[in-house]
């Protein structure tokens, strides 16, 4: 996967749409791949 610099808004922006799907029922590797990122970065960001 290649690498991408996020801006802070948008790693904001993609934190709440996983916690979101997160509080829906669905698993932290469902959540991140709806927003498009791995899991490793989603703990990384948090």
């Amino acid at each position: 996967m290649p690498s991408t610099n996020h801006r802070p808004e948008e790693i904001i922006g993609k934190l709440c749409e996983a916690e979101v799907v997160l509080t829906q029922g669905a698993t932290t590797a469902e959540a991140c791949c709806r927003v498009a990122i791995s899991e490793q970065t989603c703990y990384r960001w948090r």
